[in-house]
């Protein structure tokens, strides 16, 4: 008996070697089969070659790291380009950025800024094939930059050693794989984020959820209306369309002032034939048509729906589009104006994508509601000290043609101040070394009718390309970048931190506004001016002994006491105040009040006095250099100051 339970002993511990080995083997196998048919390796790869897909690509090229592009059309540009939305919305006066850099180019191209000036809508309007054309050569310049169009995406899987492989097909049918520490997800509608397996939303959340007043009282799926934009362009002979199938031109009746027009959906919002054909008045005698009062706005949510889904869906979008072209040729008397055959290289001459409004939204570290954007400063998280992108445009929702019987907000223009982004919301929850773009990033339903616009989502592409290259150089997932390096950054690349007014880009003093409006010692005020969203640093006005409570929170041991009451400090107050705090910190400073007449000198102050009032713009310059808050202390992604040991 003992000799067979040896023997038993001794072939079932056979078999466990036997096991596990195959184990290995399998493994190594599967981990072989990972690698070695992987036909390319890269640092970052983004998918999407959209409005962000394209800026984040660029800027983490400029900053080291290796980048693919995946797009699926021949384009590059996304909503900007490929989606014809050629006139800007928001932000002409916030320069951040890639969207700098893109104005900029567009002023090259034809020559001025007024030369863009050419419809009502926008500061800035372009014809969408030279916004193509501008986003290649941008991408050309950069050698650590790679482009694939015409290219999809059809598996992804996260292995253990930290890689992402990723399996694509090319317009020949061709397969291969790629390697990659890191994806950012700059998708029309956040695909990649849903195959990752990350957490989301579509349509509206509850007023329970989000804390905001104006929200529903229930949850709802309803996403915004999009829009097959078109085209057109002056033929000076007739160039009117075959009439579109189930044509009906009640639908576009009160499209604009016209006899048609009997009972208008929105009586406060009507204009002459001809205000609304000059709305999208592009350069060249083209013309957007991308009119959302019984224009061209389409409800249909493909969200969910698969590739072949989505095409079949959007020939609807299509039709509805078409059918507005011919009411505006047969009703309206604009029959010279045809689809332009000269934009995109379609078979239909229609954009090779839709106008999508509204995506899935992630879940994120942090969530950015519409208290976050109208008061800042009084929320739990102080978000705003996180910023990595600016915007001014109002919230702004499409619901037009929504036929459900759900009661819905009126968000038309609804009057909000600048804001700053917060960083936390590409960082999807759950996911490791995944960033999330474009618009589908972790923003409530409301926000993202003003996040959603063409220079908040290039922004939005920097920061993540910024937050990719970052965390690759210092091999930690993105959550572990530090958020004040993320921000330096960002200024270094010409963004913004916070929306402020008080100085240009250029100006010497903006990276020290930035830097201090960041910590939160000194705070901007919004204002909303006629259609305008400013904020305001106010700069050059007096420093009041009650505007410096965030200084106790970067500085706690200081014990330089600040008069209780509102009264105006001096310069010596100021001078005493940061000595105070460089003593009670240990932060060497040589010797402070020489220091603040070479920092004035070089800012172009060269008359003070200590018994002078010092306005909040200078002190924020003193404290800047003396002693550089912004990177005493890094912050956590929900705006906590995070101390050093």
């Amino acid at each position: 008996m003992k000799h067979i339970a040896t023997k038993k002993m001794n072939f079932i511990a056979t078999n466990s070697i036997k096991s596990i080995f195959v184990t290995i083997i399998t493994a190594f196998s599967c981990l072989c089969n990972a690698y070695c048919q992987v036909s390319q390796n890269t640092d970052i790869l983004i998918v999407g070659g959209g409005a962000s897909g394209v800026s984040a690509g660029v800027q983490a090229a400029r900053m080291g790291a290796s980048v693919i592009i995946v797009e699926e059309t021949s384009w590059v540009g996304g909503m900007l380009t490929s989606a014809g939305v050629s006139a800007i919305d928001g932000n002409n006066d916030l320069p951040a950025g890639m969207w700098g850099e893109f104005k900029d180019s567009l002023v090259n191209h034809y020559g001025s800024a007024e030369a863009l000036q050419t419809g009502w809508v926008s500061y800035v309007q372009f014809e969408p094939s030279i916004g193509n054309k501008i986003f290649k050569n941008i991408i050309s310049k950069e050698k650590n930059l790679q482009l694939l169009l015409n290219t999809t995406i059809e598996q992804l899987r996260y292995i253990n050693t930290g890689k992402w492989i990723v399996s694509l097909k090319d317009s020949t049918g061709g397969n291969h794989t790629i390697s990659a520490s890191i994806i950012i997800d700059a998708t029309e509608l956040g695909d990649i984020a849903k195959m990752a397996g990350v957490k989301y939303d579509i349509g509206m959340e509850s007023r329970d959820i989000t804390k905001e007043d104006i929200a529903p009282q229930q949850a709802n799926g309803i996403i915004q209306d999009l829009t097959y934009v078109a085209i057109l362009k002056d033929y000076g002979k007739d160039a009117t369309i075959e009439k579109p199938e189930g044509y009906d031109p009640s639908m576009y009746a009160c499209s604009c002032i016209n006899e048609l027009c009997t009972n208008p959906s929105e009586p406060d919002r009507m204009w002459s034939h001809d205000m609304m054909i000059t709305y999208g008045k592009l350069p060249n005698d083209k013309y957007m048509i991308n009119w959302p009062i019984e224009g061209n706005d389409y409800y249909l949510d493909i969200i969910e729906q698969s590739p072949k889904e989505r095409q079949e869906a959007l020939k609807s979008a299509k039709n509805f589009t078409l059918g507005f072209i011919y009411f505006l040729q047969t009703e309206l008397g604009f029959n010279t104006l045809g689809l332009a055959d000269d934009e995109f290289p379609t078979a239909d001459k229609l954009p090779f994508i839709p106008y999508h409004r509204e995506s899935r939204r992630i879940h994120g570290e942090v969530r950015f509601t519409l208290n976050h954007i109208t008061q800042p400063y009084s929320q739990e998280d102080a978000l705003y000290r996180t910023s990595i992108a600016v915007g001014d445009y109002p919230v702004d929702h499409h619901h037009a043609r929504y036929t459900g019987t759900e009661e819905l907000p009126r968000l038309y223009f609804h009057p909000v101040p600048s804001f700053g982004l917060p960083l936390g919301t590409l960082i999807p929850q759950g996911v490791e070394n995944l960033i999330v773009a474009e618009k589908s990033i972790s923003v409530s339903n409301i926000v993202n009718g003003t996040t959603r616009l063409q220079p908040v989502v290039l922004q939005i592409g920097t920061a993540a390309g910024t937050l990719a290259a970052l965390a690759v150089k210092e091999n930690i997932t993105p959550a572990q970048v530090s958020v004040r390096q993320v921000q330096r950054s960002i200024l270094e690349a010409g963004g913004y931190l916070m929306p402020y007014l008080d100085v240009a880009k250029g100006d010497t003093r903006f990276k020290a506004y930035q830097r201090i409006g960041a910590t939160g010692i000194l705070k901007g005020e919004g204002r909303n001016v006629g259609w305008a969203n400013q904020t305001w640093l106010r700069a050059d006005t007096l420093l009041l002994s009650t505007e410096l409570d965030g200084l106790k929170e970067i500085f706690p041991k200081m014990t330089y006491r600040l008069p209780s009451n509102t009264i105006a400090l001096t310069y010596k107050d100021a001078i005493d105040l940061i000595e105070n705090i460089a003593d009670t910190h240990h932060i060497k400073t040589g010797d402070v009040k020489n220091s603040v007449s070479e920092i004035l000198k070089k800012y172009d102050i060269t008359e003070y006095n200590n018994s002078q009032n010092i306005k909040r713009g200078d002190f924020a310059i003193l404290i800047d250099e003396i002693l550089n808050p912004f990177e005493y202390m890094d912050i956590s992604l929900k705006g906590k100051f995070i101390r050093k040991e």
